[in-house]
């Protein structure tokens, strides 16, 4: 078996046969360690600061920044890579926004730079021009964001280069080469389609699912694990759908929190701006739908809002596939509905209006982990509450519903006063604990005071809290 892809234009290709570390060898490593290739630098290690972004390109996409201190070698097979080093003319000539940068003095001490080029060009070849959210991880202690912004502003209305335009169309070329296309002989597989995956995965039940490795990245950067046998999911194409249907939105499992941020941003914006607030673009770019449920993590900010809207989880095992109410799928902390060889296939959100309305509290705004984060969908007619779903993360050992709050105001006058009753059965629903993020008292407060920032908002009181005006009081 051997892993291919293009690497600042020419191509790659790395024989497995050997190799019994190659699965969880980083990008990172491997461009540092094994192809002197310095640029792309080491920071963090664990995809939260940007300096060692890449850009890659699949056959069927534009560029995407992600982080390569994240991102293992088999994920790149059928993929173009550029660095630091390619994202300039195999002549020398600069590309626009490493001219913007220099013209507008955007570098101090130059460690941060090099993920902040190679962003700025992938976010440059996709048009974008929503310049803070899409640097918002990358990570600058010295220059300041100022005049890295007015560089990107700056090479807005310069084409795109042709040596950036030509990956997309060199790497269709690529195709794999040996008798194990899946690579099941070296202890890690690369299916093409979920039905592939499901055979793998009864034949490997105690192997490991990697999709993004957004998660799975920080077991091996981080706590140093054996992840046994792998299969990579990239390359299961029909698990990354998007599925519009008259009764709902069916996502598959391989969809990336950036496609589902397009997706239902327009439907429940609230819901969007989760999303948005999810890590970094980096981050957003590689993580999964399927990802995010399957780790079960207490703090995993899609759960709420998908149990919110009612969504309902489908899983295979095999041939054979069930669904049941994604809140169901929630045992216990780390423990989850799934069988052993059985993967999470795809999501349904329901079809419904919008009266969804998400509250993430977190130390830190953007790219942080929720201390708190409450999901609620209210629908209020003739006065009265005629519908309630309410989701929190960490308040509980999983994602839970508030069903006490629940009943407390299905039926009930939308008022102030059913609101402060509904408010007191919050300590019926949860026992949150205390933790380096939050007290439990400070977790029970604030999800209280979600549903009273929610009634506000109903009622027509500003209460955005990124918005504080000063009050003249002066009579």
């Amino acid at each position: 078996m051997e892993i291919a892809f293009l690497l600042n234009g020419a191509e790659v290709r790395i024989s497995a046969a050997g190799r019994p570390d190659l699965a969880t060898v980083t990008l990172l490593d491997w461009l540092r360690e094994e192809r002197a290739l310095t640029g792309t630098k080491e920071g963090c290690n664990e995809g939260d600061c940007g300096a060692c972004s890449v850009m890659v390109t699949a056959a069927d996409g534009a560029p995407q920044a992600l982080n390569a201190c994240i991102l293992f070698l088999p994920q790149l097979h059928g993929k173009a890579v550029r660095t630091v080093e390619g994202v300039s003319a195999p002549d020398g000539t600069l590309h626009p926004v490493q001219e913007a940068l220099v013209a507008h003095h955007g570098t101090q001490c130059g460690f941060c730079t090099p993920g902040f080029v190679v962003t700025m060009a992938a976010n440059h070849a996709r048009g974008r021009t929503d310049h803070e959210d899409q640097l918002a991880g990358n990570l600058c202690r010295c220059t300041g964001y100022a005049p890295i912004l007015r560089a990107a502003r700056a090479a807005e209305a310069a084409p795109v280069p042709a040596w950036i335009e030509g990956d997309t169309a060199h790497v269709s070329a690529i195709a794999p080469r040996g008798d194990d296309p899946m690579g099941q002989s070296e202890g890690f597989a690369l299916p093409e389609s979920s039905d592939a995956l499901a055979e793998w995965y009864l034949e490997n039940p105690e192997g490991t699912l990697i999709a993004g490795a957004t998660d799975v990245g920080l077991w091996v950067t981080k706590a140093m694990r054996d992840l046994g046998p792998v299969a990579f999911l990239h390359r299961c194409s029909d698990l990354q759908r998007i599925e519009h249907a008259p009764d709902g939105l069916r996502v598959g499992a391989g969809v990336t929190l950036t496609a589902l941020h397009r997706a239902v941003a327009p439907k429940h914006p609230s819901f969007g701006e989760l999303i948005r607030r999810y890590g970094s673009v980096q981050v957003r770019n590689a993580a999964t739908v399927g990802g995010n449920i399957a780790n079960g993590s207490p703090i995993g900010d899609s759960p709420p809002a998908l149990i919110a809207l009612g969504a309902t989880l489908h899983l295979r095992r095999g041939a054979a596939r069930r669904t049941l109410p994604l809140e169901d799928f929630f045992v216990d902390y780390g423990k989850q509905d799934r069988a052993p060889g059985e993967f999470v296939e795809a999501i349904t959100i329901p079809e419904q209006p919008d009266n969804l309305r998400c509250y993430k509290l977190s130390k830190r705004f953007d790219q942080d982990i929720s201390a708190v984060c409450g999901c609620f969908s209210i629908r209020v007619d003739g006065g009265a509450v005629r519908h309630a779903r309410i989701a929190f993360g960490g308040m509980a050992a999983t994602p839970k519903r508030a069903r006490t709050v629940e009943a407390a105001l299905l039926g009930a006058p939308w008022s102030q006063e059913t609101v402060r009753t509904a408010m007191a059965c919050f300590a019926d629903d949860f026992a949150p604990i205390d933790d380096m993020r939050a007290s439990a008292g400070y977790r029970m407060r604030t999800a209280q005071n979600m549903l009273a920032r929610l009634f506000a908002e109903h009622s027509g009181t500003r209460a955005n809290v990124l918005n504080v005006a000063a009050t003249d009081t002066a009579a």
